[in-house]
């Protein structure tokens, strides 16, 4: 029994993988042909729709169509293949969806987006040493400088491994992150007037507040493990 359980899950890790690189190729690998069709199908609708956007709006508005629409379908299509099929709901997604809801795998796939982005942040302050964050209309420099820049990947490590693990230090050091950006952003708006980099900033800070506060009720207060952050 034991050597069939540890089969079955790594034909559906590798199921997962597979639908990692290419959407709906992990259900075709575990012959789920309808529900292989249908994540082609929404896959292949957010394509087209992000490379509308491109057209329409240019590189950046379709850059942060894929990240708002595309990478969470890709790893909930990605997650849905690593479930062992069921012989019901071919055609829906509603039992991946409640599990993504119960274990607060949304959340989780936050924390990822903030170590993802502490990254990006991390090259672009070497790549550009140059590079001056504004903050409250001015760009601070030298030893201030070095600070303000060093603190945004630096709270997103923290944020990130804090959504990862639900804590609830996580959660109030994100209020307060989205606090200081909220208020940073709307001094540097009434400072340079509209711009539509500080606008598309301020609209999905608000969403995506928004969204973390309503599933606040995921986060714990203390980790189970004594010891353990």
């Amino acid at each position: 029994m034991a050597a069939v359980d540890q089969t079955t899950g790594q034909r559906q890790a590798l199921a997962a993988c597979l639908s990692l690189l290419v959407p709906g190729l992990g259900q075709a690998f575990t012959r789920q042909a309808a529900r292989s069709l249908l994540v082609i199908a929404v896959t292949g609708l957010i394509l087209a729709g992000t490379w509308g956007i491109g057209r329409l709006g240019g590189t950046g508005e379709a850059i942060l169509c894929f990240m708002l629409l595309g990478l969470p379908w890709w790893a909930f299509q990605s997650f849905d293949a690593w479930l062992p099929p069921t012989s019901d709901d071919h055609w829906g997604f509603r039992r991946t969806w409640q599990l993504v809801w119960t274990e607060a795998h949304d959340i989780r796939y936050l924390g990822l987006l903030f170590l993802l982005t502490a990254a990006t942040d991390f090259y672009i302050i070497v790549a550009n040493p140059s590079y001056a964050l504004t903050v409250f209309c001015s760009k601070p420099e030298g030893f201030w400088g070095l600070l303000a820049k060093g603190q945004s990947p630096t709270l997103h490590i923290l944020i990130g491994y804090g959504f990862l693990r639900l804590r609830r230090w996580g959660l109030l050091l994100y209020a307060a992150y989205a606090a200081f950006g909220f208020l940073n952003a709307s001094v540097n708006f009434a400072c340079f007037g509209y711009g539509r980099v500080r606008t598309v900033f301020l609209l999905t800070l608000a969403a995506f507040t928004a969204y973390v506060l309503w599933r606040a009720p995921c986060f714990t207060a203390r980790s189970p493990d004594p010891g353990k952050l």
